[in-house]
């Protein structure tokens, strides 16, 4: 067994760093941006997932991971040479998106619909999960710009579409089913 005790690598001193074939690029490359905000979401995640229980969390652990594979993908350029490479890349896939849509169909089966925008609040847990939904809407438009330059996995921009609609409902839930959802009221302080 092989024991890492040395964290630094000294690689990106130069302000570069090695994408998942080894090329190296800037580490301001859209690419970076695109999974660095993929990380920094499993880390919002991560906070969020103090607060969770039972079913909530194991979801929150999954979603985690998913994002781990996320930042492989999108760490990974040259889709069209994947069947070249010497170890195949991971991928997002359409099935990673499905479970997002089934889980939020269920979730929204227990809420009332709405009838006003919300703010971020109610529960400490909603709150974090708003966090994590404004983060994935970050990720994602980053991954559809990136997807301007250079060839992105749709599945990824459409995991990430998908994943801000899941921390949304859920973050109803997590207000009490929505009951204690804090309602947007236009104009409210106007005078």
């Amino acid at each position: 067994m092989v024991v890492l005790n040395k964290i630094y690598t000294k690689t990106g001193d130069a302000g570069e760093t090695a994408l998942g074939n080894g090329a190296r690029v800037a580490k301001h490359a859209m690419r970076v941006t695109a999974y660095g905000t993929a990380d920094e979401l499993s880390a919002f995640l991560g906070v969020a997932r103090l607060e969770a229980r039972g079913d909530v969390d194991i979801a929150l652990s999954r979603i985690q991971n998913d994002l781990f594979d996320l930042g492989a993908d999108l760490c990974r350029p040259d889709m069209e040479m994947d069947a070249d490479s010497e170890y195949p890349p991971l991928r997002m896939t359409d099935a990673q998106v499905t479970r997002l849509e089934e889980e939020i169909d269920a979730m929204n089966g227990d809420l009332e619909p709405l009838r006003s925008f919300i703010l971020p609040g109610g529960s400490t847990l909603s709150a974090h999960l708003h966090v994590c939904r404004t983060v994935a809407r970050r990720a994602e438009r980053l991954a559809v710009e990136l997807a301007t330059m250079e060839s992105v996995n749709p599945a990824a921009v459409k995991y990430l579409n998908r994943l801000s609609d899941w921390f949304f409902v859920a973050a109803r839930i997590a207000n009490n089913g929505g009951k204690d959802d804090v309602l947007w009221v236009p104009g409210a302080n106007r005078d």
